[in-house]
């Protein structure tokens, strides 16, 4: 076997990490690459998304610099494989304990889509892009990640192929929805988790939430608070009928309700209000939750607690409404 050539180190304890990676590229130049493209993710640059910047080129006129051309060269024309790359990292975060998944973890489930001009790009479509809050053209990546009350970080990203990529669009048997991918990077996701997460874009969804009851994933989602479900007659067929069925009886007896407090990452917390609130929140509408443990348990754990009572003002047809805050 030819003896592997000597790679330019990266820049201090950057080295140590990079060279764990050594073994899924089969070339000098991309050993070389990854080490520059993680040097240029890193450094405390305000641009490091353009291949000048990640290079450390001036823009425009440093396109044609070698570090650029090398860098351009491993991530669009080099053959490695990304999954064995992303495989590896998430062998290394595994394997330190300050951040190795455990059963008290979760794994969060979220799309996110940038914009993009053009029909060449592969999976590029107009669909709706949640950063933006519109419909336009670009890309949507479904992603995973794991998260505790410690750290988080990405697992799995892939992207989704609109329809119009495929021969036979939506019935080629090739294609997925984002809902159909989330479910497959759940089922794959490869560490321990105590509940998959997601808001009300997944939540929603009933064949989604049957994706995951059918895998035996226990979940937790957003779900919008007027969405119905089936339910016996008597029994909430929404969150916000789940929610008025909820008993208060003030903040010394709180009844059916919990107070909980959240506790954020830089130590400060956020007391729970006064009284349990359902309702718009500065012109969002409430978050409540579907919980599947086992089954599709989607009548709910009613709306999550508000902190500001002032933005549930009552309107005229839920004047009878028995709770003290608004239900919409």
């Amino acid at each position: 076997m030819t003896r592997r050539l000597p790679c330019p180190p990266a820049p201090g304890p950057l080295e140590d990490y990079a060279a764990r990676f050594d073994e899924v590229f089969s070339a000098l130049g991309q050993r070389r690459g990854f080490r520059e493209y993680l040097t240029g993710l890193l450094a405390p640059r305000d641009r490091n998304k353009t291949l000048t910047c990640l290079a450390g080129a001036e823009p425009m006129v440093g396109a044609g610099h070698p570090a650029v051309q090398r860098l351009q060269f491993f991530l669009s024309e080099s053959v490695w494989d990304p999954e064995k790359v992303n495989t590896r990292r998430v062998e290394l975060l595994q394997a330190d304990p300050r951040t190795a998944a455990h059963p008290d973890g979760v794994l969060v489930i979220d799309g996110s889509g940038d914009r993009k001009d053009g029909t060449a790009t592969a999976h590029v479509g107009r669909q709706w892009l949640g950063r933006y809050g519109k419909t336009d053209n670009g890309v949507v990546t479904v992603s995973t990640l794991w998260a505790d009350e410690r750290v988080y970080y990405p697992l799995h990203a892939r992207p989704y192929t609109p329809a119009h990529h495929f021969p036979q669009g939506k019935g080629d048997p090739g294609f997925q929805t984002k809902l159909q991918i989330a479910a497959d990077v759940a089922r794959r996701a490869g560490v321990a988790f105590r509940a998959v997460v997601a808001d009300c874009a997944y939540g929603d969804h009933g064949g989604f939430r049957a994706e995951l009851t059918g895998a035996g994933l226990p979940f937790v989602m957003a779900l919008k608070p007027h969405r119905g479900t089936w339910a016996y007659g008597p029994d909430a067929h929404t969150p916000v009928d789940a929610a008025r069925q909820l008993t208060w009886h003030g903040p010394d007896d709180p009844g059916d309700w919990t107070a909980v407090t959240r506790a954020f990452r830089d130590g400060h917390t956020a007391e729970p209000p006064p009284a349990p609130v359902a309702g718009p929140v500065r012109g969002k509408p409430a978050q409540t939750c579907a919980l599947g443990v086992g089954e599709d348990v989607s009548a709910t754990a009613g709306a999550v607690l508000r902190r500001n009572r002032r933005a549930a003002r009552p309107e005229p047809d839920q004047r009878a409404a028995p709770a003290p805050g608004r239900l919409q």
